[in-house]
């Protein structure tokens, strides 16, 4: 049985994703912040990691070392959005911010790499606000670019054998997330995209399977967005 990681697996975008890879026949560890995980699924284990802490995040790398001869498909998928104005965003936030979606990413994927066999798939979740400017999120917007630039580099460390690595880069999805914006807010967004709505997690996870099941898709940003368009 293959094995996979989900960061952020277990709501959302990354809880589809894992339950796409369940159906494929892998075997996922799922990572989490927030409340206990109790819903039990076959070949799905979640672990609370808090991937602002290196502690933790190295407590989680030793784990699949333990329990794992490989390592197939890794979805970086946990991300961190603190909503501030550009001058309020503190330091902490910042550092917050690019720990969980880049440097977590990047220690797991480097830790990682001598149990990531050939022909693997490594995918990323960017984000059209790491293409273009949206308000009150640009330390957000600055950790999905750098999630976009780390996915294109990484293609580089696996040349030659038949992993790929993309990335992912949804508009506005119906998560638990988006569904507490004011009403108001998300009508604003609604007409600044083609469709008139956000995307299902559904529509979003199809691109995570093309990924998957594409060996010569490689070093792609995969916008997933309704036609979005800030302006």
């Amino acid at each position: 049985m293959k094995t996979a990681i989900v960061t952020g697996g277990t709501s959302g975008i990354g809880l589809g994703v894992a339950k796409m890879l369940l159906s494929k026949g892998y075997k996922v560890y799922a990572t989490y912040v927030g409340a206990d995980f109790t819903e039990e699924i076959d070949n799905f284990t979640a672990i609370k990691v808090n991937q602002c802490c290196r502690e933790e995040l190295y407590r989680f790398i030793n784990t699949i070392k333990a329990e794992c001869n490989s390592v197939d498909c890794i979805v970086c998928n946990a991300g961190m959005s603190i909503r501030k104005s550009f001058t309020e965003t503190t330091d902490n936030d910042w550092d917050n911010m690019m720990e969980v979606a880049v440097n977590s990413h990047y220690i797991l994927v480097r830790e990682l790499f001598a149990l990531i066999p050939e022909n693997s798939r490594i995918i990323f979740t960017g984000s059209q606000m790491g293409l273009m400017p949206h308000a009150m999120v640009l330390a957000y917007g600055v950790t999905k670019a750098a999630v976009h630039a780390l996915a294109k580099n990484l293609v580089k460390e696996f040349e030659g054998t038949g992993t790929t690595v993309n990335a992912i880069v949804p508009g506005f999805v119906e998560t638990p997330w988006q569904k507490e914006k004011p009403e108001e807010i998300k009508q604003n967004i609604y007409r600044k995209t083609a469709i008139h709505r956000f995307a299902t997690v559904d529509e979003v996870v199809d691109a995570y399977r093309f990924c998957i099941d594409n060996p010569f898709v490689n070093g792609s940003l995969i916008e997933v967005n309704g036609g979005y368009s800030y302006k």
